[in-house]
């Protein structure tokens, strides 16, 4: 018997491999098989998502910290915790894009606020010269990009203060755990005021808030 994932050699009586760590899966590939597989990944309360996402909100030093020190089993890993996050991202563009078009339309959130102030044609920041949707169309390269430049950003800032136990490659773990965290605590507040008829956009200046507590919250706990 192979592992099927990496090829190694291994003993009938063993459940996993001990090269790559993969788990030998020896039943056929059912409905019910899949359904438990969803369970016991996303829904079930010792499972590594809910685990991570709950660390990282009490001591995000203890996922984030230990991940760049070599642990991998523990937690979520930060690639893949970060497209989870990305995921969430898409799910709730489809649904704004579908179902909640008027929730990005700035009147809505100015009122009468331009029209009473005049001609406003020059004005780069009226409801007519301003479109949401296409930030919201394009949120998920928005935060792919945003983590390099952030990564950097603290780099630099530890550097100069002489704090610089982490190199470059490490603060862009930490700024990509610290996103996908806000990205999907943001997504799934917004689908859920979106679907008890909140305002998006106030949502979001308050949740843009609460994300720049949080970064201070970890970059404190982290260094």
């Amino acid at each position: 018997m192979v592992c099927k994932n990496c090829s190694t050699s291994l003993k009938t009586n063993q459940n996993f491999c001990f090269e790559c760590g993969a788990k030998v899966i020896r039943n056929w590939l059912t409905f019910k098989n899949i359904c438990s597989e969803i369970n016991t990944y996303f829904f079930n309360l010792d499972n590594k998502l809910l685990k991570t996402l709950i660390t990282l909100f009490k001591a995000p030093e203890k996922v984030i910290v230990s991940y760049i020190n070599g642990t991998r089993k523990k937690y979520v890993d930060v690639i893949q915790y970060f497209a989870i996050s990305l995921t969430l991202v898409g799910i709730q563009v489809f649904l704004m894009n579908t179902f909640f078009k008027e929730a990005l339309e700035l009147d809505n959130f100015y009122g009468d606020t331009f029209k009473n102030m005049g001609n406003q044609e020059d004005n780069p920041f009226s409801p007519e010269h301003m479109d949401y949707s296409f930030v919201n169309n394009y949120q998920s390269l928005i935060y792919v990009l945003s983590v390099p430049i952030s990564a950097f950003s603290t780099w630099v800032a530890y550097y100069i203060v002489g704090d610089r136990r982490y190199n470059f490659t490490e603060h862009i773990v930490i700024n990509l755990y610290y996103s996908a965290q806000i990205i999907i605590i943001s997504s799934v507040l917004s689908i859920l005021f979106l679907v008890c008829g909140g305002d998006y956009l106030t949502v979001s200046l308050f949740v843009s808030v609460l994300t720049f507590i949080y970064l201070l919250f970890v970059l404190h706990r982290v260094f």
